[in-house]
């Protein structure tokens, strides 16, 4: 007997099992910050130990309403994102460097395995004598930091291109160019979006610390000025601040990973909805 094909289920109903996957996987924040609200009105703590979430959210607004939020978001947003597609193109161009010319790798394999476990943020002092406490030196601080997983992602996807690919484009007359452009870069983008995955929040992570440690506008100097005058409720809505951009860079750039691979056989992996 013929294996009868199951009907394709309506558009209608894939959305709705959509919205509520969707909605499933926000359980735990939501049980997470309903234990906040109740922990914080229970008088366990007080309210400059942990302020209730209905208060931070209230300081949210008030923020929001008065332009400060707007104005430390793009300013923390401009930092981060300069700094991220500094580090990615610098080091998608320095992997593909290391990748190609063995003069390359030799003199800065070192630099790499040195530097990638090493806390960047020992550098700061040094980048403030040089540069001050300004946005150069808070960029400059985010591409050093953001880089090495770019390159060390870069490296080793080149590295792990098929060797059968280059030799059969080689065999029908691809230059380097082309073999560079349509072979290896492309059966590299997976893992170099791994890397670039791993940048991203890096980048958001160090642009708050250094803007905590050096002052200014921005959401890390916003919770550093709140935490001077002791305002706790003031602190707490700078954390969920940055968690809610945070998870928005993340999505976005999943999002972004999955355009850009969706003739990759990971694409086919996602569940459909």
């Amino acid at each position: 007997m013929a294996a009868i094909d199951q009907a394709p289920a309506p558009p209608a109903l894939r959305i709705l099992r959509s919205t509520l996957w969707a909605g499933a996987r926000l359980v735990s924040i939501a049980l997470l910050l309903t234990a906040w609200e109740l922990v914080a009105r229970s008088g366990i703590v007080t309210p400059f130990q942990l302020p209730a979430l209905s208060a931070v959210l209230e300081r949210i607004w008030n923020d929001a309403a008065s332009g400060d939020l707007a104005i430390n978001t793009s300013v923390t947003l401009y930092r981060a994102m300069v700094g991220f597609f500094i580090a990615a193109v610098g080091g998608v161009v320095l992997g593909m460097a290391m990748s190609r010319s063995a003069a390359a790798r030799w003199f800065f394999d070192p630099i790499i395995s040195v530097g990638f476990p090493m806390p960047k943020i020992a550098f700061l002092p040094v980048v403030i004598l040089w540069l001050g406490v300004f946005d150069i030196s808070k960029i400059t601080m985010i591409v050093f930091d953001a880089i090495f997983p770019v390159v060390a992602a870069t490296v080793i996807a080149i590295q792990g291109v098929e060797r059968e690919l280059i030799w059969s484009a080689r065999n029908m007359g691809a230059g380097q160019r082309e073999l560079l452009w349509q072979i290896v870069l492309p059966a590299a983008l997976p893992t170099i979006m791994t890397g670039l995955q791993v940048a991203l929040p890096l980048s958001l992570i160090v642009a708050v610390v250094t803007e905590m440690l050096m002052g200014g506008y921005g959401l890390g100097g916003a919770m550093m000025t709140a935490s001077r005058f002791a305002n706790s409720t003031g602190v707490f809505a700078g954390i969920v601040e940055i968690a809610v951009v945070g998870y928005a860079l993340v999505k976005a750039m999943a999002l972004i990973r999955r355009r850009l691979l969706i003739w990759h056989q990971e694409s086919q992996n996602f569940p459909s909805p």
